[in-house]
Order: C-alpha cells, then sequence, then structure tokens
C-alpha cells in the first residue's frame, strides 16, 4: 500500500467510508458508478485512466468482515464485486503459463470450481499476498485461500486444459496445470461469498 495512503490514514482518521460508488465487473474492469448508475442498477462508466487503474490496484485490501474497498488516501471506498474479489486471466512468461488478477498479482491454484452458468473459478493462493486490515491506519499481508473468476475470454484455454464429465448442476473432473492434476468441482454461484469469505456487496450494516 501506498507510503501516501497509509500517512493520510494517520492524519485524518475520521474520514467518513464510501459505498456503491466503485465496483468490480466480471471482466476484471473498475466502474465509477454515479448516484443515477446505482438508482437505475447500472453498471457504470469503466475506468480507462491507467494511473488511477494503477492506483487502485496498489491500495486494493480486505477488513475485518470480508467486505474489500480502495483505501483512497483517508477515504475508504468499499468495492461491490460483480462477481468475486478477484478477476484472473491465463497469461504466459518464461516459465510457462500463470493466473494474473486484475491487480497484476498471481495465483497459485489448488483446485477450480464451475458453476450452473459454465463460469470457471480458479482457488488459491495469492501472491505478493493481498492488504488485510489490522487496525484503523496498519495494514498487513493477509495470505489466505481466495477465489477469482476466469475471464471469459479465457474459457477456451482453459478447456483444454480440462477432462470433464457431467455433474449435477454443471461439470467436474481434473485439469491439468504445470504438470500436476487438480480437481474441478461444481458449486453453485450463490456459495462463493459465504465459502471463501466475501461480500460481494458492502454496505454500512456490517456484512449484510
Amino acid at each position: 500500500m501506498d507510503e501516501q495512503v497509509l500517512r493520510s490514514l494517520i492524519k485524518w482518521p475520521n474520514v467518513p467510508d464510501c459505498y456503491g460508488w466503485l465496483a468490480l465487473d466480471r471482466r476484471g474492469q473498475w466502474r465509477m458508478r454515479d448516484e443515477f448508475a446505482q438508482q437505475h442498477q447500472l453498471p457504470g462508466q469503466v475506468i480507462n485512466h491507467q494511473g488511477l487503474k494503477e492506483f487502485i490496484a496498489r491500495n486494493y485490501a480486505s477488513d475485518d468482515q470480508d467486505r474489500f474497498f480502495f483505501q483512497n488516501g483517508p477515504q475508504r471506498v468499499f468495492i461491490t464485486l460483480d462477481a468475486t474479489p478477484w478477476i484472473v486471466r491465463i497469461n504466459s512468461n518464461n516459465e510457462g503459463l500463470q493466473f494474473t488478477t486484475q491487480c497484476h498479482n498471481t495465483i497459485e491454484p489448488r483446485a477450480a470450481f464451475s458453476d450452473e452458468l459454465g463460469n470457471i473459478y480458479i482457488a488459491g493462493s495469492i501472491y505478493p499476498a493481498p492488504y488485510k486490515e489490522q487496525n484503523a491506519s496498519s495494514f498487513t499481508h493477509g495470505a489466505h485461500m481466495s477465489v477469482a473468476l476466469l475471464h471469459d475470454h479465457d474459457l477456451d484455454q482453459f478447456s483444454e486444459l480440462a477432462k470433464l464429465h457431467q455433474a449435477a448442476c454443471s461439470f467436474a473432473g481434473t485439469w491439468t496445470w504445470q504438470e500436476k492434476q487438480l480437481p474441478l468441482d461444481p458449486i453453485h454461484s450463490d456459495e462463493l461469498a459465504s465459502r471463501f469469505h466475501f461480500i460481494p456487496k458492502p454496505s454500512n450494516q456490517s456484512s449484510v
């Protein structure tokens, strides 16, 4: 997290939190949602400014209620999640394929899940570990199992790695990642938030 952000938290500790104005969509895009967008249930305007996107990514964190937010200087901007806290793409580097999040972290996968709509979710450890709130002006790296929606542009590539069979409400099977066989299990999309501990629509009414 940016040093100037941490300093501002100490200098201005009681700035009101912001809810509903920033969202992460299913393609890993940050969206600004003004009052009109919120009132009419619209997705909001995609943020295209590269500097702002990088600033959000560097200062992305979660609190002790599993709500994700962007620490914008002294103000905490809670994020509405269209799917999961992380959206991943399959990228390649000198060592082979890797999963990269919208914040440029990588995920070391342990499993994958397929929901009732055919979406694929990657579960694993995120590196570098994301920030977790320690107290009002302090953060630690919260290494834990998390989940990320696979970008829909990469579904075909993932299918080449997988061996599937029909399950009750989705697909199950195995998939190969860096010469390891990993499970691919069915899940219902409604189970994701409770299973992987995140709040899709944070509010000032705690974890609702």
